[in-house]
């Protein structure tokens, strides 16, 4: 109701305003090229009143409906008023989500991926937001990983190698093209984890000459259905591991407790304004059923009558400290380089070598805090932090990058 009564009395308006310009020029060519200046057009109306006074009428008229429709919209959707204003609705150049960088063809066409993913063993690039891509690229691994991935294929290679889909939409065509490769290619993945959800790395793939498909450069991949944003959870993006999330940060606050595994959620369709869940899982190690309603609002997802205060912080963080055998601390070396000005977690997690024996303060999502000194990444890619405890020995923190909000560097 509220986009009608705007539209039609900015129609209504405008009306007015080329019947005013036409009266000026009836008056004379000299009213009537001014009239197309404001300031003039405002002489005019004065001037002339008498002949300019119905169209002004009509134009009065138009801002009734207009400032009624934006009085509407101010209180239904206050947002979507504050990006009218702004100019938001203006066509302008959208950054990609995802920095990367390819270099190559696919079916002998230039391919610009946009999105990209690697999710359950499955690494997609796609280009075009359409629900068939208009080029797609994805490679089936032999299993799922987690953590860095690095992996070498050559022709010549046997065994259980991943599978390679390409898929391309012909200009007029509803539906794509597709074909599936076993072998014969060449393929050099290695990709490293990045905080949040993210990996980034070397991507090289050579099909057969026949496929006119060979793609070489740098991607950013997801590694999960998550979106974050200024360092949290963006509740907006439809995606079931956001609703995983919002359920599971529900019943944490509502059983008082961070012991809550849930059972995938079934029957999911998406988009959807409300969604009507049986929800399966396991409560402080007891086994859970409850039907709860989902409703997308403005803020994102939320359960609907969810009015629990937050979790109480804790004063250590979940990784318990494990004692081990007293060995000498080791102390950090000396050096003229102050690294903490321009220190942060990715700049740890690609050179951590540079940063072992240092010491560093974690804070975690879940408000825990470790200190102590960087003892370099475990196999699965976690941060192990040493710090020396009462009595003989020292306890080790385990804290995966995804669990990190805040990574400071206390000395140089």
């Amino acid at each position: 109701m509220d986009a009608l009564l705007i539209l039609g009395g900015v129609l209504l308006t405008l009306v007015g305003l080329v019947w005013l310009v036409s009266l000026a020029f009836a008056t004379s060519l000299f009213w009537g090229i001014g009239s197309l200046l404001p300031p003039i057009t405002l002489a005019y109306v004065v001037r002339h009143w008498n002949v300019a006074r119905k169209a002004m009428l009509v134009i009065g008229l138009g801002f009734i409906p207009t400032i009624v429709g934006l009085s509407l919209l101010a209180a239904r959707d206050p947002e979507r008023l504050t990006a009218i204003f702004s100019l938001q609705w203006l066509p302008r150049e959208v950054k990609p989500e995802l920095d990367t960088e390819l270099r190559g063809q696919l079916n002998g066409r230039t391919f610009k991926p946009q999105y990209g993913e690697l999710i359950d063993g499955v690494l997609t690039l796609r280009a075009g937001t359409e629900f068939f891509a208009q080029q797609e690229v994805s490679i089936h691994l032999p299993a799922a990983v987690s953590g860095a991935l690095a992996l070498d294929v050559l022709p010549d290679d046997e065994g259980a190698l991943p599978v390679v889909h390409l898929s391309w939409l012909e200009p007029g065509r509803e539906l794509p093209e597709s074909r599936r490769i076993t072998r014969g290619y060449t393929l050099h993945l290695n990709l490293v984890p990045e905080a949040p959800n993210r990996l980034r790395g070397d991507f090289h793939l050579v099909m057969p000459p026949h496929f006119a498909t060979s793609l070489s450069g740098k991607v950013e991949l997801y590694s999960s259905h998550l979106r974050f944003r200024d360092g949290a959870v963006d509740r907006r993006h439809d995606s079931a591991d956001t609703l995983a999330y919002v359920v599971r940060d529900y019943l944490q606050r509502r059983h008082h407790t961070r012991d809550v595994e849930l059972a995938p959620l079934d029957d999911i369709k998406l988009p959807a304004a409300r969604l009507e869940l049986t929800v399966r899982g396991q409560i402080a190690g007891e086994a859970a059923e409850q039907p709860l309603v989902l409703l997308k609002t403005a803020q994102g997802w939320t359960v609907d009558g969810d009015d629990y205060p937050p979790l109480a912080v804790e004063s250590q963080p979940e990784a318990k400290p494990r004692a081990a055998e007293a060995q000498p601390v080791a102390v950090a070396p000396t050096s003229n380089l102050d690294r903490r000005p321009r220190f942060s977690l990715e700049r740890l997690l690609q050179n951590p070598g540079r940063y072992e024996h240092l010491l560093v303060r974690a804070h975690t999502e879940r408000g825990g805090l470790a200190e102590g000194r960087f003892a370099g990444l475990d196999k699965d890619g976690n941060l192990r932090i040493r710090r020396v405890i009462s009595g003989p020995g020292e306890a080790y923190y385990n804290l995966a990058p995804g669990e990190i909000v805040l990574l400071e560097l206390l000395e140089p």
